[in-house]
């Protein structure tokens, strides 16, 4: 597994995972879908990022809401697309989206809802599937240049900030 380095490396595992799961739909982002094509599709879009607390290993957490919204093609069997959303949801219950574990948590809040149609254009049945889903970017902050862990306790030393101050960790 490659290690991410920005948050718009989630929206990208997504869209790869789901091509391979539903390889007959178009997937992609908001310019994918401007080609006019009328075609099923998932339009995935990132609604929210914003902080959370820090990953036990000192990487800056970003909280991000995805946006997953199926479309279906009018004339298409009835609830199609809830059907389609259902589908998804199912795929997003427990999936890292092939990324590391370390840096990326199971997605929260899971909900399918339907969709109001922006405009006239656009002859879609669309439901939108959103989850949270946090990822923990940049460098550990918890490992030693050296590579030996080190320690020490607030009141045996008079600059926390000094490494010479701290010693090895008894194995």
């Amino acid at each position: 597994m490659t290690l991410i380095e920005k948050p718009s490396q989630l929206p990208i595992a997504i869209g790869e995972v789901l091509k391979g799961a539903f390889p007959q739909l178009q997937v992609g982002n908001r310019q994918d879908f401007q080609a006019g094509e009328r075609k099923p599709g998932v339009l995935i879009s990132v609604e929210r990022n914003g902080p959370d607390v820090r990953a036990l290993d000192g990487r800056k957490a970003h909280v991000l809401l995805i946006s997953l919204k199926v479309m279906v093609v009018s004339g298409s069997a009835p609830f199609d697309a809830c059907d389609l959303a259902s589908q998804l949801m199912d795929l997003a219950l427990d999936n890292r989206w092939g990324l590391p574990p370390a840096q990326c948590d199971l997605p929260a809040a899971i909900v399918a809802v339907p969709s109001i149609q922006a405009s006239t254009e656009m002859d879609y049945d669309t439901w939108t599937v959103s989850f949270s889903q946090t990822v923990y970017l940049g460098q550990r902050l918890l490992e030693d240049p050296t590579g030996t862990p080190l320690f020490a306790c607030t009141w045996e030393v008079s600059n926390i900030n000094d490494p010479a101050q701290y010693k090895p960790l008894a194995e």
